[in-house]
């Protein structure tokens, strides 16, 4: 018997959120960066020029809210 899958967009846009910001994490690594560093500077101030274009990073976390960055970060890390 088949069974219905359940959606949740929710859950879809926070894992979407978190593989973006692993691959700027990346990015800024690769450039010598330190991404904790560069991305408290960017959650304090909401100026993108603490996050590195190269690897298009900047494009990647401007396609969100910071508030919902922040939000799957923190959710993330109460596993939620």
């Amino acid at each position: 018997m088949d069974k219905t899958s359940i959606f949740n967009v929710k859950e879809l846009r926070q894992e979407l959120i978190l593989i973006n910001l692993n691959e700027i994490v990346e990015a800024m690594d690769e450039r010598g960066y330190n991404p904790a560093n560069q991305l408290v500077g960017y959650f304090l101030t909401g100026d993108d020029k603490y996050i590195t274009s190269y690897n298009e990073a900047r494009k990647k976390i401007n396609k969100f809210e910071r508030r919902e960055v922040l939000s799957a970060l923190i959710n993330a890390y109460l596993g939620r």
